[in-house]
C-alpha cells in the first residue's frame, strides 16, 4: 500500500522510510507540505499520510485542510508527527482533519500499529462505499439485464425532453418489443427467454451512443433514449436498432433463435408534448402500428395534420 511521508528533516524523513519498507509499504517521501498535497491530490494518489506538523510552505494542519476540501477523491488517513504535547494541539490537529497524532520521538511498534489502524479504517470505509454503490445500482437497474429500469429510463426522458426544449433541440424516443417473445418462454422455457432478454439488452446498448439511454421499460418492451438526435435521421437509427436485432439469430443454451422487434419511434420536434405521459402515450400508439403491420418493421409517431380552413367557409 502505498504511503506519503512529508518531512523537512531529512534524517527523521529517511528513518521513516526505512521503518515503512520494512514493513512491505511503499513509500513516497517529501519534504514540504505543498509537495505533499500534490501527491494527495493524484487521482491514484497514496491513502494514508504520515505528516509533520512543521513543514516549509504549507504545515501538516494546513495539508489537512485543502485534503478534506476534496470530496470527489477516495478517503485519505492522515497521521501527524508533531513535538507538542498539549491538549490543545492535539484538538488544532483534529480539527484541521488529522485521524491520528503521534508525538516525536515516535516508536517503530506504536508506528506502525496506528498505520494498521488507518488501513483497517480505509478498507472499511472502502467496503461502505462498494455497498452504497451496489444499493444504488440495485435501486436503478433492472436486475436481469443491468439496464435502467423504468422508474430512472422514464425520469432520464423527462430530463432529456426539459433539456431539449430549452436549447430547442430534438430527442428521438424508441419504443421497442420483442415480436412473439411469449412462444420462446412457452416452447424452450424462461431460463432460455432470460438469455434472450440479456443478449437482447447488450445489442440495444451497442447500437447507441455511449451518452444515450436504454432502458427496460416492461417484460420485453425496451425504452430508447437519443439525445441531440438529428430529426430527418429517426427512423434510420431505429432501422439500425432493429437491424441489429433481426439480422442474426441469438445464441442460447438451446441452440439459436431468431427474435425480431417492433419500434414505434417519436422525433420531439415533430410533437408539440410537453408531459412525459403523452410522449410515451404516442410512441406507443406508433409500436402498436408496426405490430398491426406485421412486426419487425418501424413506425414513426405523426402529429395529425391541422388545415387552416377561412371561418367563412365554415359558416
Amino acid at each position: 500500500m502505498k504511503i506519503l511521508i512529508a518531512d523537512d528533516d531529512g534524517m527523521s524523513r529517511q528513518l521513516l522510510e526505512k521503518t515503512l519498507e520494512r514493513e512491505g509499504y511503499e513509500v513516497i517521501s517529501v519534504d514540504n507540505g505543498r509537495c505533499a498535497l500534490q501527491q494527495l491530490s493524484l487521482p491514484d494518489g497514496p491513502r494514508l499520510a504520515l505528516l509533520d506538523w512543521m513543514m516549509p510552505e504549507l504545515d501538516g494542519p494546513g495539508v489537512c485542510l485543502e485534503v478534506r476540501k476534496q470530496y470527489d477523491r477516495p478517503y485519505v488517513h492522515i497521521v501527524l508527527l508533531t513535538s507538542r504535547k498539549s491538549k490543545e494541539d492535539v484538538v488544532e490537529g483534529l480539527e484541521a482533519g488529522a485521524d491520528d497524532y503521534l508525538t516525536k520521538p515516535w516508536d517503530p511498534a506504536e508506528l506502525t500499529a496506528r498505520l494498521r489502524v488507518g488501513q483497517r479504517i480505509l478498507q472499511l470505509e472502502d467496503r461502505l462505499v462498494e455497498a452504497r454503490e451496489t444499493m444504488r445500482f440495485k435501486a436503478t437497474h433492472d436486475p436481469l439485464t443491468s439496464l435502467f429500469n423504468r422508474g430512472v429510463i422514464v425520469d432520464l426522458l423527462a430530463r432529456e425532453l426539459t433539456r431539449t426544449r430549452r436549447e430547442k433541440g430534438c430527442t428521438v424516443v424508441m419504443l421497442g418489443d420483442l415480436d412473439h417473445f411469449k412462444d420462446v418462454n412457452d416452447t424452450y422455457g424462461h431460463v432460455v427467454g432470460d438469455e434472450v432478454l440479456r443478449e437482447i439488452a447488450r445489442r440495444l446498448l451497442g447500437s447507441v451512443r455511449s451518452y444515450d439511454f436504454v432502458g427496460r421499460y416492461g417484460g420485453e418492451e425496451f425504452l430508447i433514449v437519443l439525445n441531440n438526435c438529428d430529426s430527418n435521421s429517426a427512423v434510420a437509427r431505429a432501422e439500425e436498432v432493429r437491424n441489429g436485432i433481426a439480422l442474426h439469430s441469438l445464441q442460447t443454451m438451446r441452440g439459436p433463435l431468431p427474435i425480431t422487434m417492433s419500434l414505434g419511434v417519436l422525433s420531439s420536434r415533430d410533437w408539440d408534448l410537453h408531459l412525459v405521459e403523452e410522449i410515451l402515450g404516442e410512441t406507443d400508439l406508433a409500436l402498436y402500428q408496426a405490430k398491426a403491420d406485421g412486426r419487425n418493421c418501424v413506425r414513426l409517431a405523426k402529429p395529425p395534420v391541422l388545415y387552416n380552413v377561412p371561418l367563412q367557409q365554415i359558416r
